[in-house]
Order: C-alpha cells, then sequence, then structure tokens
C-alpha cells in the first residue's frame, strides 16, 4: 500500500513511523524537510508539496495544527483535491472544525475521494508507543478497509459514526478533561483551606467512586507538583480544543456553563503569559484566588500512588 503522511511533527512523526512498520511504501510531507530525516533514514521518500505526496497514494494522512492548515492542504494550491485519485481515503487526524471536515469532505466526494475525520487522544507518549484513542468519522466501509494501518497508528481505533462525528468525540473527551481540571481545582483548594493536608486529601478523593476510575491520577503530573513545563499538552493548543469544543455546542444550542468558565480561565492564563506551558497551567488561577499555596514533591505524589 502506498501511503503519504503530511504534518511530521510532534504527534505525526511518531504515527508515520509507526504506520511505517506495517511494510508500506511511505512518502512523507512538511514545512520542514529536516522533520523527516527518522523517515528517510527508515526508508521513507519525501515530497516537497502535499500534491506530490499524495498522487500516487492509496491513502493519505494529515496530522497538522489547526483546522485553516487542513483545509489549506486539501483544496490549496499544491493540494490534495488536484491530486488524489477517485477511490482513494484521506484520514485527517487533525483536531479539527466539525463545520471545516465537513466542507472540504463534501468538495472531494465529487471526485469520488473518502475523506474521514479521524482526531487522536493521548499526546505525544502515546503516539510514540501506539496508544492511542482514533475516534473516526466517515465511511465505515472505508474504515473497515484500513484498520489494520490506523490500529498501527493507534490501539483503540474506532469508527464513530458518519463524517464529523470523530471530532464531535474528541472535542467532547477534551472538553470533559479541561473542565474537569478546573472543577478539581476548585474542591481542591477548598479541602487545603478546611485544614486538610493536601496528601491526604487526594489519597481520600482517589478512594472516593469518582476517583476510583483513575479521574484524578493525572493531576500527580503537575498541579500537585506545581511544575507546568515542559508541557505535555500545550495551553494554546488546549485552547484551540476548547474554543472548537464551544463552536459545535454554539452550533448545536447545547448550554456549556462549566465550559465556558473553564474557558474563560484558560484565556486568563494565555493573557498571564502561560501559552506554552501545559494546559493544567490555569488551575494556578484558582489556587491564587483561594490564598491556597501547596507544592507536593514528586516522591510524594510517587508514594500516594502506590498506597492503593
Amino acid at each position: 500500500m502506498k501511503v503519504a503522511f503530511i504534518g511530521i511533527g510532534t504527534m505525526g512523526s511518531w504515527m508515520a513511523l509507526n504506520a511505517m512498520k506495517t511494510g508500506c511504501d511511505m512518502t512523507v510531507n512538511d514545512l520542514r524537510k529536516e522533520a523527516a530525516k527518522p523517515h528517510l533514514a527508515a526508508g521513507a521518500k519525501w515530497a516537497d508539496t502535499p500534491a506530490e505526496a499524495a498522487r500516487d497514494a492509496d491513502v493519505v494522512f494529515t496530522s497538522l495544527p489547526k483546522p485553516a492548515d487542513m483545509e489549506k492542504v486539501g483544496l490549496g494550491e499544491n493540494g490534495l483535491l488536484g491530486a488524489m485519485r477517485p477511490g482513494t481515503a484521506w484520514f485527517d487526524l487533525t483536531t479539527n472544525s466539525q463545520s471545516t471536515v465537513r466542507r472540504v469532505a463534501a468538495r472531494f466526494a465529487e471526485k469520488g475521494i473518502h475523506v474521514l475525520d479521524a482526531p487522536v487522544s493521548g499526546g505525544p507518549p502515546g503516539a510514540k508507543s501506539g496508544k492511542l484513542a482514533l475516534y473516526v468519522g466517515g465511511d465505515k466501509a472505508v474504515f473497515d478497509r484500513h484498520i489494520d494501518l490506523l490500529k498501527s497508528i493507534g490501539d483503540q481505533s474506532m469508527h464513530i459514526g458518519p463524517i464529523g462525528a470523530g471530532i464531535a468525540a474528541k472535542l467532547a473527551h477534551n472538553c470533559a478533561s479541561f473542565t474537569i481540571r478546573m472543577a478539581f481545582a476548585e474542591i481542591f483548594t477548598l479541602g487545603v483551606k478546611a485544614g486538610v493536608e493536601p496528601m491526604s486529601l487526594w489519597h481520600a478523593i482517589r478512594q472516593g467512586a469518582t476517583g476510583r476510575r483513575r479521574t484524578f491520577d493525572g493531576m500527580g503530573d503537575q498541579f500537585l507538583i506545581d511544575k507546568y513545563e515542559p508541557p505535555a499538552f500545550a495551553l494554546d493548543l488546549a485552547c484551540k480544543d476548547m474554543m472548537l469544543a464551544l463552536e459545535l455546542a454554539k452550533e448545536l444550542d447545547v448550554p456549556m456553563a462549566m465550559a465556558e468558565l473553564a474557558y474563560a480561565d484558560m484565556n486568563e492564563a494565555v493573557r498571564r503569559g502561560w501559552a506554552k506551558q501545559d494546559s493544567r497551567a490555569p488551575m494556578k488561577l484558582q489556587k491564587e484566588r483561594a490564598g491556597v499555596e501547596f507544592k507536593s514533591t514528586e516522591e510524594e505524589v510517587k508514594r500516594t500512588l502506590e498506597r492503593d
């Protein structure tokens, strides 16, 4: 199978390398040719433009920063529309806008080309290990036909529904994640201000009904140790995802009061200059508002996790 992979940044680089393990014939393209060094060393070919990469491809993957980038790669000069053949498939791994991907997919459908939205969840560690969730929207038969290739990228590759459904699932997942973090900051500052020692409070919360689902384990990575750099997922990217989720909610007339509050804090954190810190950085605002300070050590976090 001939595969084109466009966008080999932090996430795309590992996903492309994992896809190559299937033995496919890979061609890569990116704004920076130096990003392709590991792929070229592994046997991939380089293309100067998306069109050149896709011209002979059976399937195309794109992993891009924003919806506008996806639309440009698809419909712009030297883009995919004029290069891909009827019957081929394009899986867009970008966390996209539902309206954008549907609009682009409609243009490609006129030429008999399948477009599927396939945003991922798992971050750079998941991209490297292959332990990613792929939320795929689009033609189920096309999904099934490429399932082995998709599973080489993400072990949890799932068909969600028609075009745009994958994006809705990913945005719902991320919106929940970002909102829960802010709620956690509220309840944690409450408990600490009421006199509970942070590690004891964290242990107690984790042993409750919700905590046993491991919802709170991730808080030990950055919030509890008050360390937000280097980011696991940068705040500016999180703001983009939250904005897309709220735009979708507005389109569907779904009230999102908690998400709006969380988004307001995220934007305030960006104004504070924290855009390149981790997406948990806005949680610092709640500590500031409550007049509470705490900072646990990584060893304390480890010991608390081992108390289960």
